[in-house]
């Protein structure tokens, strides 16, 4: 296999998640505003560091998760008390992950003055105000539709526009 297939293949399966797992969207949704507000706080080196590892970390373990459900389904499409243990113990994995992604984030952004920052740069510039206001919108949709949801929901609209034709 070529170094460049592997890349493909890598990306393939992030799409794959990003499509199939609820939890991923969250997750992707979570780290774009943890990036978007982060700006407005004084991060050291060694704190954009572990934000970033904080948020890749949470992003392959959903990744894992998923795939060893996917396998699991594979191996056991019935119900199986070991298969039920390996795929709990996984999304455990993934919690006690998000839960300590959690605790680092209210660390490095619990400084009051970042968040006056935020205020006041959003008070002040009303059309980044209404952009992140149609960010939240799109990105709730985004997390309960998912890609494939919005491509039928906008099929559908088609669909039912052709036969008022």
């Amino acid at each position: 296999m070529s170094f460049l297939k592997g890349f493909k293949y890598a990306f393939s399966g992030i799409i794959y998640c990003i499509k199939n797992e609820r939890n991923m969207r969250f997750h992707t949704v979570a780290a774009l505003y943890v990036l978007v507000f982060a700006r407005f706080f004084t991060f050291s080196r060694e704190d954009m560091a572990l934000l970033m590892l904080t948020i890749g970390g949470v992003l392959a373990a959903e990744a894992v998760n998923t795939a060893l459900e996917e396998v699991c389904d594979k191996v056991s499409p019935e119900y199986d008390s070991f298969i039920r243990h390996a795929k709990d113990a996984a999304a455990g994995a993934v919690l006690i992950l998000a839960v300590f992604a959690v605790i680092v984030g209210m660390i490095l952004f619990g400084n009051i003055d970042g968040w006056i920052a935020v205020y006041h740069f959003y008070a002040g510039h009303l059309p980044d105000l209404c952009g992140i206001i149609l960010l939240s919108l799109v990105s709730l949709i985004y997390i309960v539709l998912g890609p494939v949801g919005i491509k039928k929901l906008f099929k559908g609209k088609n669909v039912s526009e052709e036969k008022q034709q």
